[in-house]
């Protein structure tokens, strides 16, 4: 390491004391820091770190999160970025922050699209995993076509580098690249010959722009796909669900290749995510019964479905950011059988994408098929997630922009129960004052 990058690292290892010691915080300036100091400060981690990384629009964190529990059953460090600080900053953070290793060791990264190519530049990956590209902050990114090229920029700098890709999405299978590449996806049921629902998007085959057909269709565009027209189909899976069992709003029962699995998380969408880490875990060496032990602990992940009490109150926090996710989250919150009060706080800052129409794709009627007492709404942009959930035919709102409000709020709800979705920095803010509040160990981490 050079001096400068020496320089460098010390600054941010300082700055990350600091803050973390009397903010609670320090994912991201302390990268923002080092990188100015030196630019390059990546490739002094090249040659200590075997390195993978994981993108995709929906996934990410929690598929980083089960990707690290189950490779932990073979290596005995594996670091990672625990907090979904996925761009640059937060990527340099993580590395000066953590342990010197005294041999090569495993990082799995989770890497914001566009910034592929900046950790690619100077770290050359051993695996690229994708889970999936939907319209996501389309202010930042554009359609999913922009954002895919996006991530091809950093792909193209490792062409030797094992592309583990969600084979149900046909944008990843659009493109020859030299890279060796697995597949994984759902293979639980077939039926004939069918189409997705009319607004659904992705719909085109990406060879001949006619309406693709289906013979499994999981979500969205998700599936078992195929074009009548030109032949352009679903590629063969390495690795598939091949049964699904009890799905609740706490877990998942499923099987891979014939083996059972159960996660301690719910909702259709993070078996997905359970089916990339096992991806990667099998591609890197670890057995089955290894991944089934990694699986079982109950573990909550950052911002998703994490349960905190508040005074009594069981809050389940859980991070929304695009149409597909919000409603999948709204499909997995409407399996609760127990009653429950349902809260949404929606900023607009960069990091969440500054584009709030993406909440009028979200199937907010369908919450009258709960007998649900209390709602409300808050964050920066309470008076858009409000009028949207208002045109929906909800009309008893509570609205409470300031997030101590929403705190002291949340013990005078009318259930025990209390369904809290957020976008990014609005779970980041929430979760500092629950951390000043000792509702909560850490805080913006």
């Amino acid at each position: 390491m050079s001096l400068r990058s020496s320089l460098a690292e010390f600054a941010g290892r300082s700055s990350y004391w600091f803050l973390h010691t009397f903010t609670h915080g320090g994912s991201s300036l302390p990268g923002k820091i080092v990188t100015k100091l030196d630019p390059n400060i990546l490739q002094a981690f090249s040659k200590k770190y075997d390195l993978v990384i994981l993108t995709g629009t929906n996934g990410k964190t929690l598929t980083t999160a089960l990707s690290v529990r189950v490779l932990r059953e073979k290596y005995d460090s594996v670091l990672t970025n625990p907090t979904g600080s996925n761009m640059e900053q937060g990527i340099v953070t993580t590395f000066i922050t953590a342990p010197r290793p005294k041999q090569k060791g495993l990082a799995v990264l989770e890497v914001d699209e566009a910034n592929v190519v900046k950790v690619t530049k100077f770290i050359t990956p051993i695996a690229f995993v994708f889970t999936n590209l939907f319209r996501d902050q389309m202010d930042r990114y554009g359609e999913i076509y922009t954002t895919y090229d996006k991530i091809l920029a950093g792909v193209k700098l490792a062409p030797k580098a094992t592309i583990i890709a969600n084979g149900d999405e046909q944008i990843f299978n659009t493109k020859e690249l030299p890279n060796p590449v697995i597949y994984y996806g759902f293979n639980h049921e077939s039926h004939a010959d069918f189409k997705a629902p009319a607004n659904t998007d992705g719909l085109l085959c990406p060879k001949c722009h006619h309406i693709l057909h289906y013979h499994l269709r999981t979500y969205a565009n998700l599936g078992d796909y195929f074009c009548p027209h030109c032949g352009f189909k679903r590629p063969e899976l390495t690795y598939q669900v091949t049964k699904l069992g009890e799905l609740t709003p706490t877990s998942s029962s499923f099987e891979i290749d014939g083996t059972p699995y159960k996660i301690e998380i719910g909702g259709l969408y993070n078996i997905y995510n359970a089916l990339a880490a096992y991806s990667l875990g099998r591609f890197l060496g670890v057995s089955p019964a290894q991944i089934q032990h990694a699986f079982s602990a109950d573990e909550r992940v950052f911002g998703r479905q994490e349960v905190i009490n508040v005074d009594g109150k069981e809050v389940t926090l859980i991070l929304v950011k695009n149409p597909v996710g919000l409603n999948q989250v709204l499909d997995m919150i409407l399996t609760d059988p127990e009653p429950f009060s349902f809260g949404f706080l929606l900023n607009a800052n960069y990091a969440d994408g500054i584009d709030t129409s993406w909440i009028w794709d979200g199937d907010f009627e369908r919450l009258h098929d709960h007998d649900i007492p209390y709602f409300m709404t808050g964050g920066e942009r309470y008076k858009d997630i409000t009028t949207r959930m208002e045109m929906a035919g909800i009309d008893k709102i509570d609205h409470i922009p300031d997030l101590n409000q929403v705190i002291e709020r949340i013990p005078q709800m009318p259930t025990k129960h209390v369904y809290l979705l957020a976008t990014y920095t609005a779970v980041l803010q929430l979760r500092k004052l629950l951390a000043d509040k000792k509702y909560i160990q850490g805080g913006m981490d």
